[in-house]
């Protein structure tokens, strides 16, 4: 086999990626017709159809499947070379590829500033998503480090709690329930409780709530938007069950308040994690050490202006 350019792997991986060509060529900012030149060099390299169209969308054959298999390797292989080559000079430097749940990226930031600012040469790549997409992305190893509640079942990583993360009943200042001076959990059975969908950490959460006191899992609406339910909230059209990190900013404003009721806000924990038995790179690493050691001291330092946890509190 003749040698193939590294232009030409990164053109057949954003193509299976998207199933586009158009939008691999977006994402590697050249024109259509060049993707599908690179495609079309790689195919005559390695004797093979590597895609197919199928509708609209561009498919992989197997020959292609396995390329990109081999490809993803390489490029990653390529990108942690250089990591290595600029620790061996004394420069951090590299490309940190994190991937978080969606509540998750209101608390990335008092973690990832001072890190990158140590770090001017860092470049930051971050991809929000549902956990479903994060997962996955932690799977095809398009990142190195995942940050979320629990850490999943289906792969096996290793995972590190970092810091404490409390989860809460939230209402409008202006909703009837704000004026009772003890609210039980039977209150918020009867209003309408809007929730993020299946899977996600705070869904998890009150639904063990609700198991453990014995309700019915009978929800108001299902909403797969954090900033959805805080609008929602505001505008006093039900009651939420968020992360407070996701309501730093309207806690501020006074736009939604904590349900004034026990154990509220309830308390899980945040992860960092990897995938096990592959190494990272060496950013990454110093990253997971980074939020390991220092997590939870800037997570209470970013809450402590609108939230200060009691001593004890309960844990889902």
């Amino acid at each position: 086999m003749y040698h193939a350019s590294f232009r030409q792997l990164q053109s057949l991986v954003l193509v299976a990626r998207h199933e586009s060509v158009s939008k691999a060529a977006n994402a590697l900012h050249v024109t259509q017709p060049a993707v599908s030149l690179q495609l079309r060099t790689l195919e005559d390299i390695t004797g093979t159809a590597l895609t197919r169209k199928v509708g609209r969308s561009i498919q992989l054959t197997a020959a292609g499947a396995v390329m990109v298999e081999f490809s993803e390797r390489i490029l990653r292989l390529w990108e942690q070379a250089g990591d290595e080559l600029a620790a061996l000079n004394g420069v951090t430097c590299g490309t940190l590829r994190i991937g978080a749940v969606t509540t998750a990226e209101h608390l990335l930031p008092p973690l990832l500033v001072p890190f990158t600012l140590e770090r001017p040469d860092v470049i930051l790549k971050l991809q929000v998503g549902n956990r479903v997409e994060i997962v996955n992305l932690l799977a095809r190893q398009e990142i190195d480090l995942a940050i979320m509640g629990t850490p999943p079942r289906e792969l096996r990583t290793n995972a590190v709690r970092f810091a404490r993360h409390p989860m809460g009943f939230v209402a409008s200042p202006l909703h009837p329930l704000m004026k009772k001076r003890k609210v039980a959990l039977a209150d918020v059975v009867a209003a309408n409780l809007l929730v993020r969908e299946r899977g996600s950490g705070t869904r998890s959460a009150v639904e063990k709530l609700f198991k453990e006191a014995g309700h019915p899992l009978n929800f108001g609406s299902e909403v797969s938007s954090n900033e959805a339910i805080k609008r929602m909230v505001a505008a006093g059209l039900g009651l939420g069950f968020l992360s407070v990190h996701a309501c730093a900013l309207e806690f501020e404003a006074g736009l939604v308040r904590l349900l004034p009721m026990a154990g509220n806000p309830v308390e899980a924990d945040w992860h960092i994690m990897h995938l096990a038995g592959q190494p990272i790179a060496k950013v990454a690493a110093a990253f997971q050490d980074f939020v390991i050691d220092q997590g939870q001291v800037l997570v209470e330092r970013e809450l402590e202006a609108f939230y200060r946890p009691p001593a004890r509190r309960r844990r889902v």
